[in-house]
């Protein structure tokens, strides 16, 4: 049986201090856990990034690489996604992941995320499967 480890990414410094507690313990509770869910919450990738950079400038570092950036975000520690489901047929990345998506493959579909069936999802998994993925080479 594989646990999910719950991790809450976004600003969360702006939710009410027993939100925050209850969003601390849960990640707490479940940190040592195999598989990682993560739950945007007042997310967004332009945030994130003007975060990271802040936060990186507070570190003292200098000369900013890719990897001190990564090493910033919300997500570090997690790697980037394979592939993002983007529902609704929408066509746009909408503020999402905007640093971790850009290797990623996009998969569209004109069905709204609560309706996603199992075989909705068997069929994106399957449009990724025959996708060859060269990760910005030529």
């Amino acid at each position: 049986k594989n646990d999910i480890s719950f991790r809450f990414i976004g600003d969360i410094s702006a939710l009410d201090e027993g939100l925050r507690r209850k969003i601390s313990k849960i990640e707490q509770s479940t940190s040592k856990n195999e598989l990682v869910l993560n739950i945007a919450l007042n997310y967004g990738g332009r945030d994130e990034l003007v975060n990271a950079f802040n936060r990186l400038r507070e570190q003292g570092v200098d000369e900013i690489g890719e990897e001190d950036i990564s090493s910033a975000l919300y997500t570090s520690g997690c790697p980037d996604p394979d592939m993002i489901v983007r529902t609704a047929g929408e066509y746009r990345l909408s503020n999402f992941l905007l640093w971790q998506a850009s290797y990623s493959e996009f998969y569209f579909t004109n069905v709204l995320w609560p309706d996603m069936t199992p075989s909705d999802v068997d069929a994106a998994i399957a449009e990724y499967g025959r996708r060859k993925r060269n990760f910005g080479g030529v």
